[in-house]
């Protein structure tokens, strides 16, 4: 689960990490009433949205008196960012930059750990860094028994200042955010930049932070920030019904019986040239109802241009499928084609139930997965 900057700068000052302060502004008024609460000739204007690269796309300007400011909050409230329409910006005072730094927590799966990420190469992206010069990043993984004590903040500190100052008001912010890290369940907990100002004081002047979405039944306050997109309310609503969704942005809708299964499906498709819209894995039921569910969910994705649905029976008996299918496809009127693959218990007489039907039938992965790229395409 994803929450915007000014969410994240909240939780900041909740845990005594010094930020830069702003307000939240849905219209001009509302930015008119900032600019004069905040009491600086120099501000910046932050667009909102649950993506990154937001100063690439002019999401993100300074200004310098009220007129810029006003223009600058007309100009980016509506704008299109990947996909993000802004309805809302934050209005923060502007801070002078001497240098900036990168620093975040991340869930290291290697490790099975947080880990501390740090570059002196900040207010850029960081996975370009990452890729072009890797030596820049430096990565500490935390021991969970041992956390973040003042030994090892120092230490993580020094990799990126020189002065005693610094390095205590850097330590003393890590320390605070992996606290934060560790009780609100975040995957992601990042500063991109914490800055050092002409004053030698370090400060964080952006915010991002994402958290296990397994772990918000126990997150109440966080769970409450949830704004969830299109794509990812269709992954909810598929969760009430009972089988795993995750949208991939392809033209081949997907409807499979077991996780694995569908993750080979997928592969089986991008290696005969196409591209999969989804992962759905629908469970070992033949109930017509949860297939009448789960294609209604495929067919909402208007890119879909064909479902491949592959069904393997264990315990499942292929004509069980095959009659929730027929069952279902009376109360649903489609033109998309669709593809069935059926093989294990009874498959026979499940292929044989479905002849003569609307049906494009395989008896093979393969010869089924050639069949949908060939009509998506």
């Amino acid at each position: 689960m994803k929450i915007h900057e000014y969410q994240a700068k909240e939780i900041f000052v909740q845990y005594g990490i010094p930020i830069n302060p702003g307000y939240l502004c849905h219209n001009i008024d509302d930015a008119i009433w900032a600019y004069e609460k905040l009491d600086s000739d120099l501000v910046v204007v932050k667009a909102q949205v649950h993506t990154g690269g937001r100063g690439k796309a002019g999401g993100v300007k300074l200004a310098k008196d009220t007129i810029e400011m006003r223009n600058h909050t007309a100009n980016i409230l509506g704008m299109d960012i990947k996909g993000y329409i802004v309805d809302r910006v934050l209005l923060a005072k502007a801070v002078d930059i001497e240098n900036e730094y990168y620093v975040s927590f991340v869930i290291d799966r290697n490790t099975k750990s947080a880990l501390l990420m740090l570059s002196k190469e900040g207010g850029v992206d960081i996975e370009e860094v990452a890729h072009k010069t890797p030596d820049k990043i430096h990565k500490i993984a935390i021991d969970p028994a041992v956390g973040m004590p003042d030994y090892l903040a120092r230490q993580a500190a020094f990799l990126l200042f020189d002065d005693i100052m610094q390095v205590r008001q850097a330590a003393s912010i890590f320390q605070k955010l992996y606290k934060l890290f560790i009780e609100t369940d975040a995957s992601l907990a990042e500063i991109n930049p914490l800055i050092l100002t002409p004053d030698k004081k370090v400060v964080a002047i952006d915010a991002k932070m994402t958290f296990d979405d397994n772990a918000l039944y126990r997150q109440k306050k966080i769970s409450e920030l949830f704004e969830p997109t299109e794509e990812e309310k269709k992954e909810q609503k598929a969760k009430s019904k009972g089988f795993s969704y995750v949208h991939l942005g392809g033209d081949i809708g997907c409807m499979v019986n077991g996780a694995g299964l569908a993750m080979a499906t997928m592969d089986m498709i991008k290696l005969y040239g196409g591209t999969p819209s989804n992962f759905l894995d629908i469970g070992g039921s033949s109930n017509p109802t949860k297939v009448i569910e789960a294609m209604k969910l495929l067919l909402s994705d208007k890119d879909v241009k064909v479902v491949l649905i592959n069904i393997f029976g264990g315990i499942t008996r292929c004509d069980d499928v095959a009659r929730g299918l027929l069952e279902a496809f009376k109360q649903i009127d489609t033109d998309t084609p669709i593809v069935i693959r059926l093989t294990g218990t009874n498959e026979v007489e499940g292929r044989e139930l479905l002849k003569g039907s609307k049906f494009h039938l395989a008896e093979t992965m393969g010869e089924a997965t050639r069949k949908a790229v060939e009509l998506a395409q």
